[in-house]
């Protein structure tokens, strides 16, 4: 009977603590380079995105590459598409055409 005790407490030992399916703590040391990969790793997604954007909206190749000049200019470009695209859905509609809804917006 004193066996059973021990196995119990030793199996509800290792589920909370030395259960070999779970990981090992993370020293302070390993918390602080993860972050610092974390970080890195968004910061780079971010540069590459605005990488892309400058490959996308006419006027941005070869300049400086400063994030506020990017979004600007981004801004802009779309507002420029959104009023292209509701003069075509007018001038369709003067011709006698029929527009989607979903174009219209």
């Amino acid at each position: 009977m004193s066996a059973s005790p021990t196995r119990e407490g030793s199996a509800n030992a290792g589920s909370s603590n030395g259960n070999l399916d779970e990981k090992p703590r993370l020293s302070e040391h390993e918390k602080k380079a993860n972050h610092i990969a974390s970080e890195q790793k968004r910061r780079q997604a971010i540069r590459e995105g605005f990488d892309r954007l400058t490959e996308l909206v006419p006027g941005l190749e070869g300049q400086g590459r400063s994030e506020s000049v990017v979004l600007k200019k981004t801004v802009d470009f779309m507002r420029a598409q959104l009023d292209e695209r509701r003069r075509l859905v007018a001038k369709i509609e003067e011709l006698g055409g029929q527009v989607d809804d979903g174009m219209r917006r």
